[in-house]
């Protein structure tokens, strides 16, 4: 049976459906929808001429993923997130829509309804769902029994029958969306010569932070942990950005990945390129750093200096931000951080968890 929960409003499906107000869906669809001006805005080559979603600010805020908080059931509650699906239809002629996707069962059919403004029709539809964190679902919506890609969101996956479906994901997911497992292996050692804790002090507190908290901790705070090592999540965190907020970016993994897995394959050809020595990588990293690796092929990607500048920038974003983005596992980062800097009284200078929601942190009113 389904987690019951007090906003819920429809029961007749297997995913809790909550009740939002027009309010809601109308703020983020005018912020990033409503638009009159038909020009193309800039987007990184990630669409072409032809495809609407070019002309939309930033279309891969949809569906809405959001926090959800019951009062009633705040423990339980922390473990779901609102996902809401909106359809844009300008002429306001269709008759029924609805989503269909395997956060629920698959024959069922969740219709939207329509968002009003002054109680006139807006063109959009849409619905909020409560779906668990650490998850990614396919779905489609079915308008006027036609099925139809959701022509929002960027995110799309081929099934195993071939066909395509729109995709989300939501916060804390940990499953491998658009890197390949020898890839994420490549990045984790790389992330491991620019993240703090390859340091022996940083080894030490990783080591503690982990193997001294008890059972009911690790199971709320890190039921949704990816590789509790030295890189904190962070190449879950960089698999989660290149999949939604920086797919323009991906081509770039790709092809700079497939270069140094051959550039360390030719300076050892005896082992999988993951494993190479720490001198390898060093070796490699510094050459990165200065523009002029040995064996790069420029005419495939013209920089190797911006790659390493951008893989620095993933790697320190993904470690500090909030791990419901994927990566400072447990807010492991911020913890390290509070050890480091504290005052002659002893106090930490940083006491993240006074300003975060629970389990995570002590804070009753923030939602996160």
């Amino acid at each position: 049976m389904a987690t019951q929960f007090a906003h819920q409003t429809i029961d007749r499906f297997s995913v809790p459906i909550l009740s939002r107000d027009d309010t809601y869906i109308l703020n983020h669809c005018t912020k990033y929808l409503a638009r009159t001006n038909p020009e193309y805005r800039h987007n990184f080559g990630q669409f072409s001429g032809a495809d609407p979603r070019g002309r939309i600010a930033e279309a891969y805020r949809f569906p809405i993923i959001d926090s959800y908080y019951d009062e009633k059931k705040p423990v339980e509650s922390y473990a779901f997130n609102e996902v809401t699906f909106v359809y844009f239809d300008p002429t306001a002629s269709i008759k029924a829509v609805a989503v269909l996707g395997t956060f629920a069962k698959l024959y069922e059919q969740i219709p939207l309804r329509p968002a009003r403004f002054d109680d006139e029709s807006t063109g959009y539809y849409a619905v909020t769902c409560l779906i668990p964190k650490g998850q990614a679902h396919s779905y489609k919506f079915l308008v006027d029994g036609q099925l139809k890609l959701d022509p929002i969101n960027p995110q799309q996956v081929t099934i195993d029958n071939g066909a395509i479906w729109s995709r989300f994901f939501t916060h804390l997911c940990t499953e491998a969306l658009v890197l390949e497992r020898a890839e994420m292996l490549l990045i984790d050692r790389l992330v491991e010569h620019i993240l703090p804790f390859r340091t022996p002090d940083g080894e030490r507190f990783l080591r503690f932070f982990y193997n001294y908290l008890d059972k009911q901790t690790k199971e709320t705070q890190y039921a949704h942990a990816y590789r509790l090592d030295q890189s904190v999540g962070v190449v879950n965190f960089i698999d989660k950005l290149l999949a939604r907020e920086e797919a323009h970016n991906l081509d770039d993994y790709k092809i700079c990945l497939s270069q140094i897995d051959r550039i360390l394959r030719q300076r050892n050809p005896y082992t999988e390129p993951h494993l190479a020595s720490k001198e390898l990588f060093v070796e490699l990293y510094d050459e990165m750093a200065s523009g002029a690796v040995k064996d790069w092929d420029h005419s495939e990607y013209g920089n190797p200096r911006f790659f390493l500048q951008m893989l620095r920038r993933h790697t320190f974003t993904g470690a500090f931000s909030h791990p419901k983005y994927g990566g400072n596992t447990g807010g492991i980062s911020w913890s390290y951080l509070a050890e480091r800097f504290s005052s002659d009284k002893g106090e930490s200078l940083f006491n993240w968890r006074r300003t975060l929601e629970k389990p995570l942190g002590t804070n009753p009113d923030y939602r996160g």
